[in-house]
């Protein structure tokens, strides 16, 4: 792992709040542009063996991402907490970053203040989804733009 200092966002506006149908949240008290940095998480990666046989079982497996050769992180700080919407739906993107053992959240489009900040889980989600969007999008497939944009970061 790369032992480089990284430098966290401090943004002061984020708060975690109740959803009523989707629990615990990531919420903004203040408007974010487009391509704000919003949190960096750092993560602790699990082996295969350790995911299999102990991460899986357990409520950490609704936290996990995929990470290098198939092992599992769990993102801590923030990256735990944000909720899901359906791709072309959420408003904050991530990006793994594997060799510093972090997880990079920003703002896809302009967020309003007083808005949920949600991630997209992937297309194979393990619950009912709850949107607050009305709007349509293709399932599955993040909108070119999105794409474009969180490989320039």
């Amino acid at each position: 792992m790369d032992e480089t200092p990284v430098q966290l966002p401090a943004l002061g506006c984020l708060e975690l709040r109740s959803h009523p149908q989707r629990g615990r949240g990531v919420f903004t008290q203040q408007a974010i542009s487009k391509g704000t940095l919003i949190h960096i998480s750092p993560v602790l990666v699990f082996s295969q063996a350790e995911y299999s046989e102990h991460g899986k079982h357990t409520c950490l497996d609704h936290y996990t991402y995929c990470w290098r050769g198939g092992t599992f992180a769990l993102a801590l700080g923030l990256g735990s907490m944000f909720n899901h919407e359906p791709s072309g739906l959420e408003n904050v993107g991530f990006v793994r970053d594997m060799d510093q053992a972090l997880i990079k959240y920003i703002a896809l489009r302009d967020i309003a203040a007083g808005d949920e900040l949600c991630i997209c889980y992937g297309p194979n989600v393990w619950f009912d989804i709850v949107s607050d969007e009305v709007r349509g999008a293709d399932a599955g497939h993040s909108p070119p733009e999105a794409d474009d944009f969180l490989s320039s970061i």
